[in-house]
């Protein structure tokens, strides 16, 4: 069961790295070998960061399966050694790749071979090796005199000796609390930033808008753009390369308008604002169960995320609602999940980190399954931590020493709670502001901390439009 689960998340992570690698050109033979591993190593580590997100509602949904069927003969199989067992492997997994094999690729994608030997995998796999060994070194000292710093007492010196059941948890540990406080960042931005992704996915009302004036005005852009470049001569190449993206930009423009223009009624003026209103619900849901979770912090002990062992699965459901219940708990697991991905790759520092279809290189590749795996990895502890399920977690990931620290997860739960309602607060007001500031005549002034929105943009007659 775990083999076939692993082998359909291989296969689609596959598909979804082949569409945006760049296609290679004509490659000398080691080089194509040495792009085939990189790429294998990368599918492998998507494939495992699939994994951990669908493990946490994987887990929640089997819990409530086993307790509507309890002696049914069809789902044997669904039973909590199995439950256990994708958790540890998951657990395993994530940490063979994020230590090991991310590291490999990388190395060996950028390894030439050690001068004077001979040129060949052989030698690409032997610097790769020394590379990764030196990195071992280096993090182990790394760890060694930060824990003689923070806790210079002989026991936790001589844990670190023990490499798999103490060293490789406490780093892993470091890891997670890192992709937690990276999750910590993104999840705000994503949830305020997704009402923009979806309007621009959907079709948007036409209220107050004529289309046929717009694709009117896009159209004598498109032509009088077009005959510039008829007129430019070849020779002056900076201009001609600045109109052909003017060009695209007008034409993508000219796509979107003719695309709403042939939208249904129903696509217009219900889709649209029901997916808004839905979102704005699964925002709010979300920031109220984190509410909900610091009452019970400040009340409870038991709320703390630390791993108890819990009642075991299928012994009780984890919701006070049961299966409904279960199933909003999934729904906001996959949206935080989203968001945190959309939020990643808003963020100014990780901008240019985006892949592209059909144009990315191998290396950004790398870094891109890298970062999805820590995000992922520290999704099922963000979860727990604030309180959206109360599934405690299996396998290591319940074993991570922060998780028992009041202070950490009250604090985690504040900013939490806090960031998402600024962000949200700042998105929904920004748009009400620009209009007051250009009807009380400031918008002059530049008070706006978006210089786009600012600006003032003429239409195709040389007369500025305002609403």
């Amino acid at each position: 069961i775990c083999f076939l689960l692993f082998a359909v998340l291989y296969i689609v992570s596959y598909f979804i790295i082949t569409r945006y690698k760049r296609k290679a050109d004509e490659q000398e033979d080691e080089d194509a070998i040495v792009n085939r591993i990189s790429l294998f190593l990368s599918t492998f580590t998507l494939a495992v960061s699939a994994g951990a997100v669908l493990l946490l509602p994987f887990s929640i949904i089997s819990n409530e399966i086993l307790l509507s069927f309890p002696q049914n003969y069809y789902i044997q199989w669904l039973n909590g050694s199995l439950i256990h067992g994708l958790w540890n492997l998951a657990s395993l997994f994530s940490n063979l790749c994020l230590f090991v094999l991310m590291p490999f690729a990388f190395f060996f994608l950028e390894s030439e071979g050690f001068a004077g030997l001979k040129k060949g995998i052989r030698a690409r796999i032997l610097e790769t090796l020394v590379m990764l060994i030196l990195l071992a070194l280096l993090i182990l000292g790394i760890v060694w005199v930060a824990s003689a710093l923070i806790d210079n007492d002989a026991a936790s010196m001589e844990s670190l000796y023990d490499l798999w059941e103490f060293y490789l948890p406490y780093l892993y540990s470091c890891i997670s609390l890192m992709g937690c406080l990276l999750l910590l960042l993104c999840t705000p931005v994503g949830l305020s930033r997704m009402f923009t992704v979806m309007g621009q996915l959907l079709v948007k009302p036409t209220i107050l808008e004529d289309l046929d004036e717009q694709m009117y005005i896009i159209t004598l852009e498109e032509e009088a753009i077009q005959r510039k470049l008829n007129g430019v001569s070849s020779t002056v190449e900076y201009q001609t390369a600045e109109l052909e993206q003017e060009l695209e930009k007008v034409k993508s423009k000219k796509t979107n308008l003719e695309r709403r223009k042939k939208a249904s009624a129903w696509e217009r003026n219900l889709v649209y604002p029901a997916v808004m209103i839905l979102l704005l619900i699964e925002t709010s849901i979300s920031v109220l169960l984190v509410a909900l979770n610091i009452l019970y912090l400040l009340v409870d002990e038991t709320a703390m995320p630390k791993g108890s062992g819990g009642p075991g699965i299928g012994n009780a459901s984890l919701s006070t609602f049961g299966f409904v219940g279960a199933a909003l708990e999934i729904i906001l697991i996959f949206y935080l999940m989203v968001s945190s991905v959309v939020g990643f790759y808003s963020l100014r520092f990780f901008e240019n980190f985006t892949p592209r279809r059909d144009d990315t290189t191998m290396t950004k590749i790398i870094g891109n399954c890298v970062s999805i795996l820590v995000l992922s990895s520290a999704l099922p502890v963000m979860s727990r931590t604030l309180g959206i399920t109360r599934f405690d977690l299996l396998g290591d990931f319940g074993r991570f020493n922060w998780l028992g620290n009041f202070y950490i997860v009250l604090s985690y739960n504040l900013l939490f709670a806090i960031m998402t309602t600024l962000c949200l607060v700042r998105k929904f007001t920004s748009a009400v502001r620009e209009e007051l500031l250009k009807a009380l005549g400031l918008d002059k002034l530049h008070l706006s901390n978006n210089p786009r929105d600012s600006e003032a943009k003429p239409s195709a007659n040389g007369h500025q439009k305002t609403l």
